[in-house]
């Protein structure tokens, strides 16, 4: 807890783009909590290069990554919002962690079969051990609650695991985190399989809409949505594609599904695919203006930068220091 506040902390990585999905059900949600938590957001690209990545891609994605966060609403000065690589305590926190960590939990992670399944030219040792980076992320900063969604909740656990078995050895070092449940992003899904996350990664690029769409790709994207030839507007999970339009028009217009429902009866899906693209080009508009606002002031955004990464560094350090002390590392002459 630093001051009153509780500690938040979340991140996102620096590959691909982000999507409507990662607007919806984790940024514009980020931008609440700053009243209530000391939130620290971090641009996780220590975490992306477990696969490998162009040089100069992955630097001008972080910047990209980061310009979104404040372009999204996040103030820099409530908000620590920073670059993990910026932070060295991450992996030096991580070090000493990965020997209090067990082979058999990182071997049950579910995300490290299926990236590896997807990367099998280089299942590298940072893949398999990238859950206790993410605990070092978390325990850096003592936060008190992380928001994750069901996909990462192993890895939470994990870091709690981690987390009590180093206090009941050294005592009470680390916070253990508890997961943020609080008012849930829209679930978004892909407008091709609705099945599955709108991902970054989508093959299929009109699965996914991507924050910096144009306008006219947006609406093309939505026409082009699978739903089903039942033709009738309704909230079913029966109707996949159609269910995750009326989340997506929910999330953009702040409407429950009974009331968009009660709106477009008797209406076709055409026109309801098109009243959604509409949707999505209002909330992303005035986004994509700010970014390129921002993108024109580069002296403020390296300012942020610099004063967060300070932010960030000292907090960091705070614990670190406790943690070196408590293994045995010798302290530092000053």
């Amino acid at each position: 807890m630093i001051g009153e506040k509780k500690v938040l902390f979340s991140g996102m990585q620096a590959t691909g783009n982000l999507t409507l999905g990662n607007y919806l059900g984790a940024l514009k949600n980020w931008v609440t909590l700053s009243d209530e938590y000391e939130c620290f957001y971090s641009v996780v690209d220590m975490h992306s290069i477990t696969v490998r990545q162009d040089p100069a891609t992955l630097r001008k994605r972080a910047r990209a990554l980061l310009t979104l966060y404040i372009a999204a609403g996040l103030d820099p000065q409530k908000n620590c919002i920073y670059y993990q690589s910026h932070v060295s305590g991450h992996a030096e926190l991580a070090w000493i962690l990965n020997c209090f960590t067990y082979m058999g939990e990182l071997n049950r992670m579910t995300q490290f079969k299926d990236k590896a399944s997807k990367h099998a030219d280089n299942i590298n040792a940072g893949l398999f051990t990238y859950p206790v980076l993410m605990a070092a992320d978390i325990l850096l900063y003592q936060a008190d609650v992380v928001p994750v969604g069901i996909d990462q909740m192993q890895h939470l656990e994990l870091t709690r695991d981690i987390a009590q078995r180093f206090n009941a050895v050294y005592g009470d070092v680390f916070t253990v985190p508890q997961a943020y449940i609080g008012k849930s992003g829209a679930k978004i899904m892909s407008l091709q399989e609705p099945s599955k996350k709108m991902s970054k990664s989508d093959e299929n690029p009109n699965g996914s809409i991507y924050l910096m769409d144009d306008p006219d790709t947006i609406r093309r994207k939505c026409k082009r949505a699978v739903t089903d030839s039942l033709g009738e507007i309704r909230y079913s999970e029966e109707q996949p594609g159609l269910h995750n339009l009326i989340d997506i028009y929910c999330a953009c217009q702040n409407k429950t599904p009974d009331e968009v429902v009660k709106e477009f009866a008797g209406c076709g899906y055409g026109q309801f695919k098109e009243a959604v693209g509409e949707a999505v080009v209002a909330i992303l508009e005035p986004l994509q203006k700010r970014v390129a606002e921002l993108e024109k002031d580069k002296s403020y955004i390296d300012g942020i930068i610099k004063e967060n990464a300070e932010k960030a560094n000292y907090f960091a350090q705070k614990t670190l220091r406790k943690v070196q002390k408590k293994v045995g590392f010798p302290e530092k002459i000053r």
